[in-house]
């Protein structure tokens, strides 16, 4: 039998019958509104209440339109659902019932069991270059993908992060019903598929809206991006809840993380999305929502998103693997060692505390979460594509001291993330990289290199010039991944390294985590941390981590059955002392705390 879904949106073009399609748009900022359909003479749209347009086409899938919002300017649609000539061309009507679900039954899985990778689709040569890869990453132990932005972007080289076009899957990686042979593959090997969305701003490329939708932006709320979107507005508001329920309902995704959602202007909005959203979704299917936050508002985590990426940790492991203390690594460079106790035992590191850098408070009180609440990593797009030059940590960090790391980031309670490449320790950097008009293309290369102009390494005008331009086809090239490295020494030391971790996190600690909670965790040295949690089971999870220069005294409290460890030459367990660049984790029964 033939399965196939869909969600009613308020907006866009929606398919009736084979030969019918309505169209909706929200423009009010226009007197009349036009739909011009390829073939067919334009058609007036009737102008409804509240700034809305509408009219009923005879015109099936596969009909290439734009609206026509004045008399110079004819416009994608901002629903657009597949976008074959790119942003500024026509938006193409879809049939939902075009794909045919092989696995529509598929109730998700429960969020301790998740294992995180992050996936930017045209480094990975598309829907299809992902899909081949799945085999081999459920071999790996990742139980989850993470897709970065797909909404269509200008070209088709970009970190997403620059979409205009909500709805629209981008055409550069394929079309979207590979996108849902992708997410239906997945699913049928026992892998979750999560998207990146980003609802705080859309990209400077192809973005009409202002010209017929003025009240979609508040100018007097700035954003790093521009004129913050106005979600006081009820059809800001549902253009919103209907992409969110699109991807999930329709794409089937079993998960959304929103970035960078304190760019959001209005939190009661974003507090009640989650709600608004399940809802929808059929009883007992597990979907996950995540957030990117900056502030670290925990009350977001109360009010029903599953868990927050957790900077604080990445920033406090990575000044003790690197002692870099510039940006906002400053704002842990006084003590790492404490950050990262405060980050096993309670969450945040910044918890309302002023922050050395902005001098502004930041974060709230975390501690009554659980910590499978809190999304850990050492590397994703962010922290290593926001570099200047790219550099993934295995070029900063020392072997040792990473591999130890390596097993405090994937065996704690907290939900791990690895970005594409990590697995095998690849070198290749990831860069900033966009497909930009050459006079765009010349603002954002200036742009990125006056951001660094504060960094010491390139304070010289001289030295900037070593930043790659984002619009160079080279920037992208270059940070394509090689593939055939995997098998060869070094890397296949590193990858063999990470399979066996989360083997073990499979084994040993996914059935404890439901339940699990901190018993506390605090600093036993220089650069080294003793960390502890009564997992769901009763039994105690103990870790203690050496990324200090001097051997620590042995913590009395690390007993129990060793789980694993990364330990110099001629150490023995459980002897006087840990030495640097080491980690120990072991399991107890019955402990007391």
């Amino acid at each position: 039998m033939s399965v196939h879904f869909h969600h009613n949106r308020h907006a866009g073009a929606t398919l009736l019958d084979r030969g019918h399609t309505r169209f909706r748009l929200w423009a009010p900022s226009c007197d009349a509104v036009a739909l011009e359909v390829e073939g067919h003479a334009p058609a007036p749209m009737a102008r409804r209440r509240g700034g809305w347009f509408e009219c009923v086409h005879p015109c099936g899938a596969g009909a290439r339109y734009r609206y026509r919002v004045g008399p110079d300017l004819a416009v994608p649609d901002p629903a657009s659902c597949y976008q074959p000539d790119d942003v500024h061309g026509p938006s193409e009507v879809m049939d939902p019932a075009d794909y045919d679900w092989q696995y529509p039954r598929w109730p998700g899985r429960p969020w301790h069991e998740v294992v995180i990778y992050e996936v930017h689709v045209g480094l990975m040569g598309g829907y299809g270059g992902v899909a081949r890869e799945l085999p081999r990453l459920v071999a790996l132990g990742v139980t989850a993908i993470e897709l970065m932005p797909l909404s269509e972007i200008p070209g088709g080289r970009n970190w997403g992060y620059d979409g205009v076009l909500p709805f629209a899957p981008e055409s550069a990686h394929g079309h979207p019903d590979e996108l849902k042979d992708l997410i239906d593959r997945a699913h049928g090997l026992g892998l979750m598929v999560f998207l990146d969305v980003v609802y705080n701003h859309f990209g400077p490329d192809g973005n009409y809206l202002a010209a017929y939708a003025a009240p979609f932006f508040r100018a007097d709320r700035p954003t790093p991006w521009g004129a913050a979107i106005d979600f006081r507005q009820d059809a800001v508001q549902t253009f919103f809840v209907d992409n969110a329920l699109y991807w999930i309902m329709e794409f089937r995704f079993d998960g959304l993380r929103l970035d960078a959602v304190q760019a959001m202007t209005e939190r009661t909005w974003l507090a009640e999305l989650p709600a608004r959203i399940r809802a929808h979704v059929e009883p007992g299917r597990h979907v996950h929502l995540m957030v990117e936050n900056e502030n670290n508002d925990a009350g977001l985590l109360r009010a029903g998103y599953r868990a927050q990426w957790n900077d604080d940790a990445h920033n406090a492991l990575h000044v003790l693997l690197t002692g870099e203390d510039e940006s906002y690594y400053g704002n842990f460079a006084p003590d790492p060692a404490a950050a990262l106790a405060r980050v096993l035992a309670e969450g945040f590191a910044f918890q309302g505390e002023v922050s050395p850098v902005t001098r502004q408070p930041r974060g709230s009180p975390s501690a009554d979460l659980a910590p499978e609440r809190f999304i850990i990593f050492l590397q994703n797009h962010d922290q290593i594509g926001n570099r200047a030059l790219g550099e993934r940590l295995n070029v900063l960090a020392a072997p040792q001291a990473l591999r130890a790391a390596y097993g405090l980031v994937l065996l704690c309670p907290q939900i791990p993330l690895l970005f594409m490449g990590e697995e095998w320790g690849s070198r290749q950097p990831f860069l900033f990289f966009t497909s930009h008009t050459p006079e765009l293309g010349r603002i954002v290369r200036d742009g990125r290199r006056r951001e660094f102009a504060g960094f010491s390494h390139f304070a010289s005008e001289k030295t900037r010039h070593l930043i790659p331009d984002p619009n160079a086809p080279e920037t992208f090239a270059t940070s394509q991944l090689r593939v055939a490295e995997r098998e060869a020494p070094p890397h296949a030391g590193w990858l063999a390294m990470i399979r066996n971790l989360l083997a073990l996190r499979k084994a040993e600690i996914m059935p404890r985590l439901p339940g699990a909670r901190a018993i506390g965790a605090h600093v036993i040295g220089p650069g080294a941390v003793m960390a502890r949690w009564r997992m769901g089971d009763g039994t105690v999870l103990g870790m203690a981590l050496n990324l200090g220069v001097a051997s620590v005294a042995w913590p009395d409290t690390l007993r129990g059955r060793c789980l694993h460890a990364v330990l110099p030459q001629g150490t023995d367990l459980f002897h006087t002392i840990l030495p640097p660049d080491s980690v120990v984790v072991c399991l107890a029964e019955g402990t007391d705390e």
